[in-house]
């Protein structure tokens, strides 16, 4: 597989993403539905934001993992939110996670009026090997 970011600019590397990732030739490629902070039982959290945002990635994380792909496969990432506000206060969880796993991925973040039952967070992929 051959990937290459496109990043006209500089300043969104500070935020750790490209503006594009072209992807030539993948093996195979994983479309993930949205990951919400739902536990292994199918309960829908009703934590903080802080501890819906990690449970959020941990479920990504695992659904990548059992499909034999690594986090740094992520090629694309819609950020679904209720509070952008509290999604800017949480974003070192976000940076750690991308920065952790050498993630370079294009991103968008939506904020949205309600999500899955009582969730704040939705994370949606798209990952390529």
């Amino acid at each position: 597989m051959e990937r290459k970011e496109i990043n006209p600019w500089t300043w969104q590397d500070e935020l750790h993403y490209v503006q594009a990732v072209d992807v030539k030739n993948p093996k195979s490629t994983l479309y993930i539905s949205g990951q919400t902070a739902i536990d292994a039982n199918g309960i829908s959290s009703t934590a903080d934001f802080r501890s819906q945002l990690q449970l959020s990635i941990a479920n990504l994380n695992k659904v990548i993992a059992e499909a034999e792909y690594k986090s740094s496969d992520i090629t694309r990432l819609t950020v679904y939110t209720t509070s952008l506000d509290e999604l800017g206060q949480n974003f070192d969880i976000f940076q750690e996670w991308i920065t952790t796993n050498n993630m370079r991925i294009a991103v968008t973040v939506v904020e949205v009026s309600k999500l899955f039952e009582t969730t704040v967070v939705e994370l949606e992929a798209i990952a390529a090997k």
